[in-house]
Parts: C-alpha cells; structure tokens; sequence
C-alpha cells in the first residue's frame, strides 16, 4: 500500500510543478505558438509516461498485499453496474467537452497546419452531467476505480492517492475556470455541488 501511496502523491507532486514550474518556462523558451499548439499534449504525454511506474510498482506490490475488504460474490452485479455507470458517465462528461483538445491533439493539429493560436475559448459547462456536480469527470473516475469486490493493500494506496489528486486538481481548476469566466462560473459554483452530487461544501466569505 505505502510504496503505491508514496508513488502516487510523488506523481501529483510530479503534475503540479509540470503545472506550475515548467509551463512558463516552456512558455518563455519556445515562445506563444509553441506553448499554445504544443504544450498540452508534451503534457499530457509526461504525465502520462510517468504514471507507468506507479502502475507496475503497484501489479509488483499487490502480489502480496493484504486484503483490506472482501466483499461477498452476490456483490458483484451491484460493485459491475457502478463501474459500468461510472464508464457511461466519464464518456459523456468527456463528449460534453473537446475530447481531442483535452488531450492537446486538436492544438497540435492547429500547430502542424500553420492555423490560428491560441484557439478559441471552450464555453463554460453547466448542463448535461454538469448539472450534477462541477467535476463529473472526477466523479466517475473514483466510481470506476472503488467498487471491487476484493482490495488489496497496493490498489487501495493507489484508489487514495488518485483520490486525493483529484480533490487537488479540482481546486486549481476551480480557480482557473473562476479567473476565466469570471461571475458566470461564481453563479454555476453557487447551483451545483463540488464533488458530491448535492453535498454543498460551506464557502469562504470573499473579501
């Protein structure tokens, strides 16, 4: 458990200074066009890449790990159907948006092809399975990765730490959709819950 839950809070540590440190720096070295056509998906590709490790030290280390529940087989059918609803709902959270501009392929296909950078603003979000919580994709990655019939130590470290990057991830991503549109996400913030479909979180007073 604890060799996968180091690996995965090193890996978030990992994507935040890719995040933080190294884009205005790859901003400042290869200039506006190529951090607006390129920079996604090099990113993309990193955090991808070195996910792998952490991923195979936790096939190594659930070999042996202990059980930390066990769920009865007639479990199964339920734990099945909230993966499967968990599936749907990444699907559509990700047809909702510009899947291929998610991943940096419609920038770097605007890069390659001489176009306009940056791209246009996406707008913002606020129907379909966004109407239910304001990170649905965060959402129904942790519904995928929970409902096992049998955790193991190893995947159990590896649910947590996920678990945690995605509670992280989502403030800073609060903060950069509030920066960019401004009251309009102010509203939305203020209809639909965080996280936890209709599980307001208490908010700071703005000063």
């Amino acid at each position: 458990m604890w060799i996968t839950l180091i690996g995965m809070l090193a890996y978030g540590v990992l994507h935040t200074l890719l995040a933080g440190w190294f884009k205005p720096r790859f901003r400042a070295r290869f200039g506006e066009r190529a951090y607006y056509g390129l920079y996604r998906i090099l990113f993309n590709t990193i955090v991808t890449i070195t996910l792998a490790p952490v991923a195979l030290a936790m096939l190594i280390e659930d070999s042996n790990a202990p059980v930390v529940w066990q769920f009865p087989t007639r479990a199964e059918p339920v734990l099945m159907a909230i993966q499967l609803a968990g599936m749907a709902g990444m699907a559509v959270s990700l047809l909702q948006i510009d899947g291929m501009r998610f991943l940096g392929v419609t920038q770097l296909m605007a890069y390659l092809r001489g176009a306009p950078l940056p791209l246009a603003d996406e707008p913002l979000q606020t129907g379909g399975v966004y109407r239910l919580v304001r990170h649905p994709l965060y959402l129904f990655s942790i519904l995928v990765m929970w409902p096992v019939t049998v955790m193991r130590g190893a995947y159990f470290g590896f649910c947590l730490g996920a678990t945690l990057y995605f509670v992280v991830g989502s403030l800073y991503e609060e903060r950069r959709l509030a920066q960019g549109f401004g009251q309009a996400y102010e509203d939305y913030r203020e209809r639909v819950a965080w996280l936890i479909p209709l599980v307001r979180l208490p908010r700071r007073a703005s000063r």
